[in-house]
This record gives structure tokens, C-alpha cells and sequence, in this order.
């Protein structure tokens, strides 16, 4: 299974905010979309980098409330750990792990397409399993 249909079964809907959205603005985004992390994208919609649920916490436990008037562009990080359509849910997993991340940005050619996050993972392997089940169930029936 591939990341392309991970995202044509969710969607390629990607919340992002401005650069200079403060810790307690992007935590209120959190909140009300019921997402883990949000990209920071400018004015021309090139992705600067991503904040997460994390990110913020880390602040906090630094700099205790003055972390709540940073911005995004201090919190995010700006190196992204990115996957394209192709990308397997297993090299998506193994990304995941070895950056100790949740949320993937899908880029192809320098553009957006869609994010996925660590639970969007577990439900397609969820899923994939379940089929490689009835299909075992099946051809022993079958036999």
C-alpha cells in the first residue's frame, strides 16, 4: 500500500499557518481541527516548515509562558521529513521511527499534495490486514 492511497481515501486537505502565528494561536488550531501538527507555509504557499503538538510542549517545558508569544517560525522545524505518493506505508513507518516523528508532508516535484499522520498509517496497516485476512479465510474455505 502506498501513501497515494492513503490520500485518496482522506483527502489532500492540509491545514497551515503563517509564519507569525504565536504558540497560542497554533495551539487553538490544534485544537479546533483535532490535528497533531500544522505546516508553516509564507504568502506564496512554499512550505517553510512544521510545528507540532511537540514542538509547542518543548517551548513550554524551555521557557515556561514566555514560549506562548513565540511564532511559528521559531517553534516549527524547518527540516522536513517528506514522502512522496509512491512511498510505502512500511519506508512511511520506518521514516516516522527513525526521525521520531508523527506527520509526513507528501511532496512531489516541489509541491504540496497532502499529509499524513502516524494514525492515518495504523488505519491503512489496519486495513491491509484485515484483507490479507479474509483473503486467507477465503482460500481455506476454498480448499
Amino acid at each position: 500500500m502506498t501513501i497515494e492511497s492513503i490520500l485518496r481515501g482522506k483527502g489532500s486537505d492540509v491545514f497551515s499557518v503563517g509564519p507569525g502565528m504565536d504558540a497560542i494561536a497554533i495551539a487553538e488550531a490544534l485544537a479546533q481541527h483535532r490535528i497533531g501538527a500544522v505546516l508553516v507555509r509564507d504568502a506564496d504557499g512554499a512550505v517553510l516548515g512544521i510545528v507540532s503538538e511537540r514542538d509547542i510542549v518543548r517551548a513550554i517545558a524551555r521557557s515556561q509562558t514566555a514560549a506562548l508569544a513565540q511564532t511559528a517560525r521559531e517553534l516549527m522545524t524547518a527540516e522536513l521529513v517528506t514522502v512522496s505518493p509512491a512511498t510505502t506505508v512500511a519506508e512511511a513507518f520506518a521514516l516516522m521511527t527513525n526521525h521520531r516523528c508523527r506527520h509526513l508532508p507528501v511532496m512531489q516535484d516541489g509541491r504540496l499534495l497532502g499529509m499524513v499522520s502516524i494514525g492515518d498509517l495504523v488505519k491503512a496497516r489496519i486495513a491491509e490486514a484485515e484483507q490479507e485476512a479474509e483473503s486467507l479465510r477465503a482460500f481455506v474455505t476454498a480448499a
